[in-house]
């Protein structure tokens, strides 16, 4: 949803909703967009929308396609500290840790494995989120290591 207004000199800016610039981001990803010039959407996303552990997962799992697992781990503490029963937002901290050799990773794979098989559509959602990862980064051995401690 956007909504126009007038500025002096200049035509009719449009102004997108937080909620229309992530559904769009979203879309964009899905569509096969790089990462890198998805970043942006999902920091102005997480900027406008700071409680919002989506967005926080997204930008998360962003900055681990892009092979920048310290950013990935601060945005993921971020979207566990806000929805600690977010399956998705523990593996991707869990794969960060990894990434960055730090330890606790096992208590976020033990919540994430249980609330994976207490609800059969988050697992689902998380073997897909598996595969595209495996897709966009083959060989992406922190992320093996975790689909195969979880399923």
């Amino acid at each position: 949803m956007t909504e126009g207004i007038k500025i002096e000199g200049i035509d009719t800016v449009e102004i997108q909703t937080v909620e229309a610039l992530f559904d769009r981001g979203l879309e964009r990803y899905q569509a096969g967009e790089s990462v890198a010039s998805l970043l942006p959407t999902f920091k102005e996303v997480c900027e406008r929308m700071p409680k919002s552990s989506s967005a926080w997962t997204c930008l998360a799992w962003l900055y681990l396609l892009d092979s920048k697992p310290t950013q990935a781990q601060k945005a993921a503490q971020k979207a566990v500290k806000i929805n600690p029963q977010d399956p998705q937002a523990r593996i991707n901290l869990a794969i960060a840790m990894l990434e960055t050799a730090q330890k606790g990773v096992r208590q976020h794979i033990e919540i994430a494995g249980q609330l994976v098989m207490a609800l059969p559509e988050l697992k689902q959602e998380v073997e897909q989120n598996f595969a595209d990862g495996l897709k966009r980064k083959p060989d992406w051995k922190s992320l093996i290591q975790v689909r195969d401690w979880i399923l």
